[in-house]
């Protein structure tokens, strides 16, 4: 059987970790994977995650299974994060939701939700889109298509074609938005844009599905989430898929949650019996560490001001990051990189091409993606200056 199969090449990403620890040279940048990485260039473990670990470690009483949906405290405290605790679509308990493993799983049981209930259902992504959407939608069966999002000349919203795209969406089809800090380009939805997004899609008929991957690394917790709140608020169908990869650092413990926003509580305990059936036939049950994990801090006022205050430090270093690299490259080069310094999260686009992406990599161990989109939090003190002075290099070159 497994003979007629053939070798595939590569995850992009993935190749480019392999390649970058393979390489010897001690001036070498990885701003390709996107993790958030510190001064030293590590992924360190939250003080409030470690806190909350050795909590749950004590007070662990059980291995037993938590159930499809993961815990019932779990998913509330998660629906309160990012709609607020007094939203009404909290408030009128029309929310349905699952713990899942990683904002991954999330996206794939969504997709597979959105294919029990209509077959010919089209989700519409942004362009450019975080490279893993597409086979974690596309491969449950679903047809894809794209919407414009990012000017390349201006390195912003391409805010005419963005709306004038939205409002040719069918009715009954999903359209998929970045909630903060959009992967890969740094570009934000701004509040007045959500509302324009809500008034399309109750006016066209298509559902927004809000895919928030960095809640807290943009702006704040609330200002990150500001999409959700009023697409919640808005429309009477919403799709929300969370992770907490990012803003816990759980990387690895796969942690993220899906909640879906119905009419009514009616079809929302409807939906809510899909959901568990969807999960049962995937993979049974989430895991429960990470999610615990969650669960203790934000269930907790002493360790949530911790972790809020640990955040804040993640965020305000991106974004001092930005500030710096823009400054830097604009002053060192014949180019304008203010745009960096104005978008958020941990992502941007260089602008530059996959030949000068390749000569960064060759000559001077310098690893992105041919799109030029890099991870900010790569750059620390110790390499910015050689990052920039590489970067100086390859464009006086041409």
């Amino acid at each position: 059987m497994f003979e007629n199969l053939e070798t595939l090449s590569p995850d992009p990403i993935l190749g480019l970790m392999a390649a970058f620890n393979k390489d010897k040279n001690t001036n070498k940048i990885d701003l390709g994977v996107g993790v958030y990485r510190d001064e030293s260039g590590q992924t360190p473990i939250m003080n409030s995650v470690l806190e909350a670990q050795q909590l749950h470690h004590q007070t662990e009483s059980t291995k037993a299974y938590i159930g499809p949906p993961g815990t019932p405290r779990f998913n509330e405290l998660s629906r309160e994060m990012m709609f607020g605790s007094e939203h009404s679509a909290l408030t009128d308990r029309r929310v349905a939701g699952v713990q899942t493993p990683g904002g991954c799983g999330a996206l794939r049981v969504a997709a597979e939700l959105i294919k029990r209930a209509s077959l010919q259902t089209t989700i519409w992504v942004s362009n450019p889109t975080w490279a893993n959407h597409r086979p974690l939608l596309g491969n449950a069966g679903i047809n894809i298509k794209e919407y414009a999002y990012y000017d390349n000349d201006t390195r912003s919203l391409n805010e005419t074609e963005l709306f004038t795209a939205l409002d040719s969406v069918p009715a009954g089809d999903i359209v998929l938005l970045h909630g903060c800090c959009h992967n890969p380009s740094g570009v934000d939805l701004e509040q007045s844009h959500w509302e324009t997004v809500a008034q399309i899609a109750n006016k066209k008929g298509f559902i927004p599905f809000i895919d928030l991957a960095y809640q807290g690394l943009g702006e704040s917790l609330i200002k990150d989430s500001i999409g959700v709140r009023i697409l919640g608020e808005a429309c009477a169908e919403l799709i929300v898929a969370s992770s907490y990869s990012k803003n816990f650092g759980l990387y690895r413990e796969r942690v993220g949650s899906l909640q879906i926003v119905s009419p009514n509580t009616k079809q929302s305990n409807v939906v809510q019996s899909q959901l568990g059936s969807v999960v049962r036939g995937i993979y049974s049950m989430p895991p429960s560490h990470g999610a615990a994990i969650v669960e203790s801090i934000l269930g907790d006022e002493r360790l949530g001001k911790m972790w809020r205050k640990e955040l804040e430090s993640m965020r305000n270093r991106i974004n001092l990051l930005r500030t710096e690299l823009a400054s830097g490259l604009s002053d060192e080069t014949s180019r304008d990189f203010s745009f960096i310094k104005t978008q958020r999260g941990m992502f941007s686009f260089l602008g530059i091409s996959a030949a000068q992406v390749a000569t960064l990599q060759e000559n001077y161990a310098i690893y992105m993606v041919d799109s030029s989109r890099i991870n900010v939090a790569g750059i620390n003190d110790t390499n910015i200056e050689y990052f920039i002075a590489s970067m100086k290099s390859v464009l006086s070159e041409g």
